[in-house]
C-alpha cells in the first residue's frame, strides 16, 4: 500500500499538518518542520511535540506516512567551507526535529556546485556532509531527491545518486525521493509503459529500489530534457497521465509516501482521488 498525499501547510505550527493532510483526503504528506526559508527555527517544544503526535494518532497516521522535507536553503556539497558549514549545521537540526517528532525520514535536495568546483567534486562534499550528520544522529533516514539539473544542481542523473549513496558509509540511513517533473526535465522519459520500464529498469541497476522512500507526484510545464523545474497539475503538463497509472502499479513501490506538489492545491482531494482510482 502506497501513501498518496501532499505537501501540506504547517501554519499555526507543525501540529496542524495532520489535520491539514487529513482535510484532503490524504493517506499520507509531506511537511516542512520549521520555515523553509529562513536559516533558523525556534526549538521545538515538548507540548509542540506532543500536540503533533497527538494529531497523528487522531487522524490516523503513522509516522512512515510522512516525508518531511528539509530547508530549500541547505546546500550539502557548497563549494565554500564556512557555508558548508552553516548547511551542514542546520541539515543536523533539522534531523533531530523530525527525530523529536518521531519522524523517520528528511528528504532533501542534494546541493549545487555554482559552477566552483566540478559536479564530482561536489557530490562528494554532500557524502562528507551525510556521514558527518549521520555520525551526530540518530533514527532517521537521509532521502535524497532526484533534481531537474536546474542551473548548477546536482543528483539530475541517477549516477549522481548512485555516487552519493556509494561513499555513505551507512547506508541504513540513506534513501532516494523521484520526483517525477524532475525526472521527466531531467531526461528521464517515464510517460508511458514502454518508458517508464525502461527508466525504472535503470534506476534499479544504477540505485535500486532498496533504496526508494519516497515519491513526488508532479506534472511538468517544461519540456522534456529541459532541465527546467516547473512543476504542473496533473493531466496538465507536457508529462502526462500515463506516468502515473505505471507507478501507482508498480509492485515494486510499495509502502512509501507520495506526495504531491502540483501548482493548484484546490486540486489536490481531486488528484488524489484519481491516483487512488488508477490502482488496478
Amino acid at each position: 500500500m502506497n501513501y498518496i498525499g501532499a505537501h501540506v501547510s504547517i501554519s499555526g505550527g507543525v501540529h496542524n499538518a495532520p489535520a491539514n493532510a487529513a482535510a484532503i483526503g490524504a493517506s499520507g504528506f509531506a511537511l516542512f518542520t520549521k520555515n523553509q526559508r529562513q536559516w533558523h527555527a525556534k526549538p521545538l517544544t515538548d507540548e509542540g511535540i506532543r500536540q503533533f503526535r497527538d494529531a497523528m494518532s487522531e487522524h490516523g497516521f503513522k509516522p512512515e506516512q510522512t516525508l518531511p522535507h528539509d530547508s530549500y536553503l541547505i546546500n550539502l556539497g557548497h563549494p565554500e567551507e564556512e557555508k558548508r558549514e552553516k548547511s551542514l549545521k542546520a541539515f543536523i537540526d533539522e534531523l533531530r526535529r523530525c527525530h523529536a517528532l518521531g519522524l523517520p525520514m528528511l528528504n532533501f535536495h542534494p546541493g549545487s556546485h555554482l559552477r566552483k568546483i566540478s559536479e564530482e567534486t561536489c557530490l562528494d562534499l554532500i557524502a562528507e556532509s551525510l556521514n558527518r550528520a549521520l555520525e551526530v544522529t540518530e533514527g532517521v533516514t537521509c532521502v535524497l531527491e532526484n533534481t531537474a539539473g536546474q542551473g548548477s544542481n546536482v543528483g539530475y542523473r541517477f549516477e549522481h545518486l548512485g555516487h552519493i549513496i556509494d561513499k555513505v558509509e551507512d547506508k541504513s540511513r540513506v534513501g532516494v525521493c523521484i520526483d517525477t517533473c524532475h525526472a521527466y526535465a531531467s531526461g528521464y522519459d517515464i510517460s508511458d509503459q514502454e518508458n517508464y520500464d525502461r527508466t525504472m529498469a535503470d534506476f534499479d541497476e544504477i540505485v535500486g529500489f532498496k533504496f526508494l522512500r519516497g515519491m513526488h507526484l508532479n506534472d511538468c510545464k517544461s519540456e522534456f530534457g529541459s532541465r527546467v523545474d516547473r512543476h504542473h497539475s496533473l493531466g496538465k503538463g507536457t508529462l502526462g497521465l500515463e506516468a502515473f497509472r505505471c507507478i501507482v502499479n508498480d509492485d515494486r513501490i510499495d509502502g512509501i509516501p507520495m506526495v504531491l506538489e502540483t501548482i493548484d492545491q484546490d486540486l489536490w482531494p481531486e488528484e488524489i482521488e484519481l491516483l487512488k482510482g488508477m490502482a488496478k
